[in-house]
């Protein structure tokens, strides 16, 4: 179903793979417009429980088009270094595909935000926790339930 990478000696162990999520600021989605042309937006991220989750408005081009077709893609880049002299660049990377849905749990979708909230803005994490509560209802909040993930290093 998936198509293997052509570069094997390049492909990273999953735990590996992890990590490039883990230590990733941000993250490209990738879903299909209605129109059939693809949508690429970079966003906010949280891995946890072995998904992606981030988090939304409740309308929007992003949403319309999870809404219309759930598959999508995601791509993240933890390490990168150019090598100028060798026309090349070294890289940490991991590619995924799965199916978004919307986080309707209110236990997950908060355990999702304060991940969030861990991630980017530790430092005020009392704060967050109030601006969660208080976003909770108007704020969306999408799982990826991954089907396949693959990474790469290039060195």
């Amino acid at each position: 179903m998936f198509i293997e990478m052509r570069q094997k000696k390049k492909s990273m162990s999953e735990e590996d793979t992890i990590k490039v999520l883990m230590e990733t600021e941000f993250g490209s989605l990738a879903c299909i417009c209605a129109n059939g042309f693809p949508y690429v937006v970079p966003l906010n991220f949280v891995y946890e429980n072995g998904a992606i989750y981030f988090h939304s408005a409740h309308t929007g081009h992003k949403i319309d088009n999870i809404k219309n077709n759930a598959k999508v893609s995601f791509s993240a880049v933890s390490y990168i270094n150019l090598v100028p002299k060798n026309f090349d660049t070294e890289y940490d990377s991991a590619v995924i595909f799965g199916t978004a849905v919307e986080i309707t749990d209110e236990i997950e979708k908060r355990q999702a935000l304060v991940s969030l909230i861990k991630k980017y803005s530790n430092e005020y994490f009392e704060k967050g926790m109030a601006y969660i509560t208080k976003s909770m209802h108007t704020a969306a909040v999408y799982k990826i339930e991954i089907e396949h993930m693959t990474g790469k290093r290039g060195r």
